[in-house]
């Protein structure tokens, strides 16, 4: 239902968009992608947080593409471990899907890096807009 509440996020507008202190989403059936923004702090249980969420949402599909944006991410509060575990167990996306990253500094870069080097796949690539990101991913 629109604008309801769902544990420390909620669902408005449409049952599509998923706001939380944390991250906020949105899942694009026509385009069959999501599309995510995470806030200023990034850890591995905001991260897990995000796709309990995700693969609770009624219309994700793990073959879908993603968008994600760590733009606004100046703290990335992750070890090794996490990187190992997160891209393992957590990631909801199955092997081919597309996957694109976009980033501003350095940290986040490299923590994009990391993910896609530990996933092994050559769909996941990092992007300094949006616009790239989207035109990639409609590619």
């Amino acid at each position: 239902m629109p604008g309801r509440n769902e544990r420390n996020g909620e669902l408005k507008d449409d049952l599509h968009r998923f706001y939380h202190d944390v991250f906020d989403f949105h899942v694009d059936v026509a385009r069959r992608l999501v599309i995510v923004k995470f806030g200023a702090r990034l850890t591995a249980d905001e991260i897990t947080g995000y796709v309990t969420a995700l693969r609770s949402h009624p219309a994700f599909q793990s073959i879908f593409s993603e968008i994600i944006d760590l733009r606004e991410t100046e703290e990335l509060d992750l070890q090794a471990n996490d990187f190992l575990r997160l891209a393992d167990k957590v990631d909801p996306f199955a092997p081919q899907a597309k996957r694109a990253f976009v980033v501003r500094t350095r940290v986040q870069n490299h923590a994009a890096r990391m993910h896609r080097i530990l996933r092994g796949q050559g769909n996941i690539a990092i992007f300094e807009s949006l616009e790239e990101a989207e035109a990639w991913i409609r590619s």
